[in-house]
């Protein structure tokens, strides 16, 4: 965007719209373009002064597989073998009917967000994936400030009302939703209108929450920006909503936190070749494994957390990195034994370290731990390393939905005129979520929600 977003003023607010749209991250954002493009009169509500929700922070990519973006680039992929590794990578816990429209609609909403100046035409891999199929812009740019502020320009250009500091305390319902009722800084307003489309997020800042699921978890701090508390879970629950998988929070292993603020590092790092060691300087797992698997070695670590370790080919492949250096979280050495001094790690262990790493991806095999995919050698300075630790990333779940996006009580029916997407769902990614399945997940789900609502309205 040129210029910065700017809200819409509560004195242009109206008592009726077609559809409200509860958050103003990309599923929320998504839904309301898509609603808009069905012929719908959509208005979001944002709770937060700022719009983006946690998307914002994402930073690798939107996977999606047999798109047109892989066949530029030469890479093979099927939709079958996205859902058996999704799957695998949740442990087999998933939902099926979820994943199947999820996996099935990936490359449909990669060319939706293409048509809306959204492009998405560099590819790079995450954990769990057997190829690159983590869409993101060809700047290598962080994927959730470019999605956002690329959607953001359509809302504007749509002349979509969006609201900010416009918190929906009560979902209105008797036979069927009727509309919402919102706190606002000049007082409480009813807003009516035909559906409600949730896609407020998760509940990973809301200590509450983590503490009555999994109160092992509270030692651990959280990626999350402060407005993901699982209030449209909580709107939905009051009316008889399911709630499922809430036990299920994503612990994300490579998140710097040894300053003020907690900055997740994205898995874009290692997809494109960065490796991971202890405080010895040797390395101790696959490090694109799945992120539960990762997580768990550094935790077997005691505490000490780890290092990522890279160099300036890597660097160049994730632009991320440029912003993590200038929040002052990176060391950077011109050798490896300089930096190895730099962070406290036996340089010459860490040499070695290296040495044996490039040897791997030259024989094209990693006998140590069998990592096959983000194989660059490590061999340009500067060198550069970030202290990692895993923190809460992710609730896998939320609000019961079928694949047409409505939600559900627990009888299986659905709420009449009640959908949700993003986040705020529960089901899709089972025990463990694959990196790059959010992003995925909230535009995929999103365009469903709005031709759901669009659906449900004409037949009304």
């Amino acid at each position: 965007m040129s210029q910065p977003f700017e809200p819409n003023s509560l004195d242009e607010l109206k008592d009726q719209y077609d559809v409200v749209v509860i958050g103003s991250g990309s599923a929320g954002l998504t839904s309301a373009i898509r609603a808009t493009e069905l012929g719908l009169k959509p208005v979001i509500f944002e709770k937060m002064p700022n719009v983006g929700g946690d998307t914002k922070r994402a930073s690798s990519g939107m996977n999606a597989a047999a798109t047109f973006v892989q066949t530029e680039h030469g890479i093979e992929d099927s939709v079958g073998a996205f859902y058996y590794e999704t799957l695998r990578g949740g442990h087999g816990q998933n939902d099926p009917a979820l994943l199947k429209y999820f996996t099935e609609h990936g490359a449909r909403a990669i060319e939706w967000l293409y048509k809306q100046g959204v492009q998405l035409d560099d590819l790079t891999i995450t954990g769990g994936m057997s190829v690159p199929r983590a869409h993101r812009p060809s700047s290598t740019q962080p994927i959730g400030g470019y999605l956002i502020n690329g959607l953001l320009s359509q809302v504007q250009a749509k002349r979509i009302p969006l609201f900010t500091n416009a918190k929906v305390i009560e979902i209105l319902h008797n036979d069927r939703v009727s509309g919402v009722q919102i706190s606002t800084p000049d007082g409480p307003q009813t807003v009516h209108a035909k559906a409600v489309i949730i896609a407020a997020g998760g509940f990973g800042a809301n200590k509450s929450l983590i503490a009555k699921y999994r109160p092992d978890l509270t030692k651990y701090k959280t990626t999350n920006q402060p407005g993901n508390t699982g209030d449209g879970m909580l709107l939905a629950e009051h009316l008889g909503a399911q709630l499922v998988d809430m036990d299920r929070i994503q612990i994300h292993p490579t998140v710097q936190q040894d300053t003020d603020h907690v900055y997740l590092i994205g898995e874009t790092v290692r997809g494109e070749g960065a490796i991971l060691v202890d405080q010895n300087g040797k390395r101790f797992v696959n490090e694109m494994e799945t992120r539960d698997k990762v997580t768990n070695a550094i935790e077997k670590l005691g505490g000490t957390g780890a290092y990522l370790i890279f160099d300036a080919k890597v660097r160049k492949r994730a632009k991320a990195i440029d912003f993590y250096d200038h929040v002052g979280l990176v060391k950077t050495g011109d050798d490896l034994a300089k930096l190895g001094k730099l962070i406290g790690v036996d340089g010459e262990i860490l040499s070695q370290t290296v040495a044996k790493w490039n040897e791997a991806v030259s024989d094209r095999m990693d006998i140590n731990f069998g990592r096959t995919t983000g194989r660059h050698i490590l061999e340009t300075p500067p060198y550069y390393a970030i202290h990692i630790a895993p923190a809460i990333h992710y609730t896998m779940g939320g609000l019961k939905t079928n694949d047409q996006t409505q939600v559900l009580k627990a009888d299986g029916q659905p709420i009449p005129g009640l959908y949700a997407a993003g986040e705020v769902v529960g089901g899709l990614h089972g025990d463990n979520r694959i990196g790059g399945n959010s992003i995925a997940e909230t535009v995929v789900f999103g365009l469903q929600a709005a031709q759901q609502v669009r659906d449900y309205i004409f037949e009304m």
